[in-house]
């Protein structure tokens, strides 16, 4: 009875939960894989019960420990339970980043979890609340599935306000160039988002909404990566406080593009692509003040996917259906000497499919 009241107790603390996305050491994703990043070096968690082909989203406390998982489908308690509720999201293990989660900036026990539908679906982007005071401190889902905005591509990134306490939640619409930028505030989420109509068409076959959006580290930059038939990155200015993005720049044609990171000092943009339908996997860099790009790696893997900086400041890509993720030893550095390895980190015998988790920037 004693430790059910201190949960409750450190449950209702803002100060236990603040800002716990900007912790990213736990990781759970592809074929029930994860890794926890609590020590120097990164060690394979074997107690995931979720499996994805793509996207996934972890939140902890500011402490690295575990609150709840989610493929944007079902939510995992930190029991590797599904939430009383926590079933039938209308995400997709099959969206390229299916699920992003973010804390209510008013309230220590208050998450969203928001969604988005596959290839352009009906269901486009939607959001749903985890109250962590319910079920003993376990996590209950009270709403779900309430509707944004459809139809969306397969993107979804997010990033602190400017003020430092209230957080925008970026997406991109299907069949234009307009990106929406939704305010979560201690008020709850804005129904009205703020447009910017720039840069590439997200249109065409269904397929062609694959592709990832991320944040710069410092929050001041958004890439993103376009599928077939665009078959290219780019990279905008972001504004963190009015939540604009603004100043399109281009590279391309990549087939296939499908994942972007930044390196953590925000010089350079990683991407991935694998060609035509699979076989010619590889990893690029652009240096983002010189317009260079180097071809930094060569996947034995037939697709490669998401790219996700580490806690520890590598750079991991997922490898689909591998027991090893791709790793960029030293994402800073210019060209090669960035050093990527392709059986970078062993996962214990799980496997990667084409996702990793994404977490909220805390600039």
């Amino acid at each position: 009875m004693f430790y059910r009241f201190l949960l409750v107790l450190l449950l209702s603390t803002p100060s236990f939960w603040a800002h716990a996305q900007g912790e990213s050491s736990i990781w759970y994703f592809g074929q029930q894989a994860g890794l926890s990043f609590a020590d120097a070096q990164p060690t394979p968690l074997l107690d995931s019960k979720m499996t994805t082909y793509e996207g996934s989203a972890v939140a902890t406390t500011s402490r690295g420990q575990l609150l709840f998982y989610t493929n944007g489908e079902n939510i995992f308690n930190r029991q590797h339970q599904v939430m009383p509720n926590g079933r039938k999201l209308m995400g997709s293990g099959s969206s390229t980043q299916s699920a992003l989660v973010v804390p209510d900036p008013g309230s220590g026990n208050i998450f969203y979890v928001f969604t988005t539908a596959p290839q352009g679906g009906v269901n486009g982007l939607r959001y749903s609340i985890v109250d962590m005071t319910r079920d003993n401190g376990l996590g209950d889902v009270p709403r779900a599935n309430l509707l944004l905005i459809t139809p969306v591509a397969e993107k979804l990134a997010a990033v602190r306000h400017q003020n430092g306490r209230d957080v925008w939640v970026v997406a991109h619409r299907w069949n234009s160039n307009a990106f929406v930028s939704y305010l979560v505030t201690a008020d709850g989420v804005t129904g009205k988002p703020v447009m910017s109509n720039v840069g590439s068409m997200n249109a065409g076959p269904g397929r062609n909404a694959i592709g990832c959006l991320k944040f710069s580290p410092d929050g001041t930059k958004l890439a993103s990566a376009l599928w077939r038939e665009s078959n290219k990155f780019e990279v905008f200015n972001f504004d963190r406080r009015t939540g604009q993005v603004s100043k399109p720049r281009s590279f391309g044609p990549y087939e296939e593009a499908y994942g972007v990171e930044f390196s953590p000092d925000g010089t350079k943009l990683y991407g991935s692509s694998n060609g035509t339908g699979g076989g010619n996997a590889q990893v690029w860099q652009f240096d983002l003040a010189t317009n260079k790009v180097t071809p930094v790696g060569n996947s034995a893997n037939r697709k490669v996917g998401s790219l996700q900086l580490g806690p520890d400041g590598k750079i991991y890509v997922a490898r689909e259906d591998n027991p090893y993720l791709g790793v960029i030893q030293n994402p800073n550095a210019v060209g090669k000497a960035c050093n990527y390895l392709d059986d970078g980190l062993n996962l214990g015998g799980r496997r990667s499919k084409l996702g990793l988790p994404i977490f909220l920037r805390n600039p």
